[in-house]
């Protein structure tokens, strides 16, 4: 899939040039489509050098929460929830275990951690499947929640942030809070429908819980004045993730835990990490640059505002379409589309931070289709994509509402 779009980029964008050679009389076209590739590429480089810094930052504090033992302490606390959520697995079988702390690498953002994991538990899940070419009930939630994806440390999206020149790079973070809370919401709810799950007193206790949390940010922020609301969440965003890090040191002190040298493990990781997506940045933004310099992406924009314009709308969550429409289908073509606005747009301007909430709503639903039905061979994924593209379609709209919550004075 991800093959064909990128294919498809160059050759719309050849296709779009060509118009404007002939019929536009721009001579000039080509030599422009052919310095866009090479400032993007260039571009891709140094984001990704510029990335390794705070990405170290990020992965070490990170492997201190590892090592101090928040991973396990999270999988408890969730362990009394997903032995409720998944009936048809037994009490005690060690498929409960993999999901927990495959759902508390995924928000605490470790990914390198809950992929791996998360394959370990479909696989475990696969052996009480009776069809093992369908997926079962307990797969096809699995795999919606994962793809839904709450993440309460949005590292990446961060990093990004700060090095393409972010104020506060983390004034997102309330935002997409929101926004992924609503993406898992909606795509639970569509699941539990299909299958018909008991909404025991535990299960609703979490979910009342959760909602009250999040419905009462939305309604405080909703009661300030604009030109205080941006402010107030970059406050307790910061104060939230330095809370953490404290959190983490204090209990690295208490449980005798060496926090200098895990640090030093986990930014090595970051460092590794920073060095491996440079081909995927270089090929993305170098198809996307040829689109912008085609005018084909213009063109496609400005089609899709006039459209919502006339509907009577405003229509600066255009700027925020080409992350949406890419997220479901690539993480690293969703990633480039992120980069692209903000480096278009500003990092600090409306359609920056909408492709940012954006981009942290929701997982990549058919790369997590892929990797966790194809780890176990599932053929049939029944209402799986569908419940996944629920949970996307809401993590959008919530994206879109929240931005314009909290940053609708910004242009």
């Amino acid at each position: 899939m991800l093959n064909l779009i990128w294919i498809g980029f160059f050759l719309t964008a050849f296709a779009c040039a060509l118009f404007q050679f002939f019929v536009g009389g721009q001579p000039d076209i080509f030599a422009r489509l052919m310095k866009a590739g090479f400032d993007n590429a260039k571009l891709a480089f140094d984001i990704a050098l510029g990335l390794t810094g705070v990405m170290c930052l990020w992965l070490g504090i990170l492997k201190i929460g590892e090592r101090v033992g928040f991973l396990d302490a999270l999988a408890r606390l969730l362990a009394p929830l997903f032995a409720r959520l998944f009936p048809e697995v037994p009490p005690g079988h060690p498929a409960l275990g993999s999901i927990t702390m495959n759902m508390a690498a995924n928000l605490l953002g470790l990914d390198n951690a809950a992929t791996p994991i998360g394959i370990r538990a479909m696989t475990q899940l696969q052996t009480l499947n009776p069809d093992p070419d369908t997926a079962s009930n307990a797969q096809i939630l699995f795999l919606v929640i994962n793809a839904s994806s709450i993440t309460l440390l949005p590292v990446t999206i961060f990093t990004y942030r700060a090095q393409l020149g972010a104020a506060d790079p983390t004034d997102v973070f309330i935002p997409i809070l929101m926004a992924t809370y609503c993406s898992t919401l909606a795509g639970f709810a569509f699941v539990a429908t299909r299958q018909r799950i008991r909404l025991d007193p535990v299960v609703l206790a979490w979910i009342t819980g959760l909602t009250l949390c999040i419905g009462g940010l939305a309604l405080y922020f909703a009661g300030l004045p604009p030109a205080e609301m941006a402010a107030t969440s970059s406050l307790l965003s910061n104060f939230l993730l330095l809370s953490i890090i404290i959190a983490f040191l204090v209990a690295a002190l208490w449980r005798q835990v060496n926090a200098y040298e895990a640090f030093i493990e986990g930014a090595k990781e970051g460092f590794q990490t920073a060095v491996t997506i440079i081909p995927y940045l270089v090929a993305m933004l170098v198809a996307i640059g040829l689109l912008r310099a085609s005018g084909a992406l213009a063109m496609a924009m400005e089609g899709a505002a006039q459209l919502v314009t006339a509907a009577g709308f405003d229509a600066r969550w255009v700027d925020g379409l080409p992350t949406m429409l890419m997220k479901p289908l690539s993480g690293s073509g969703a990633r480039a589309m992120m980069i692209e606005t903000m480096q278009t747009s500003g990092a600090d301007s409306f359609a920056g931070r909408l492709a940012c909430i954006i981009q942290g709503s929701t997982e990549t639903t058919f790369y997590v289709l892929a990797v966790y039905f194809g780890a176990v061979g599932i053929k049939r994924v029944r209402y799986a994509v569908a419940g996944g593209l629920v949970a996307d379609l809401a993590g959008f709209a919530a994206a879109v509402v929240v931005a314009y919550l909290f940053f609708s004075n910004v242009q």
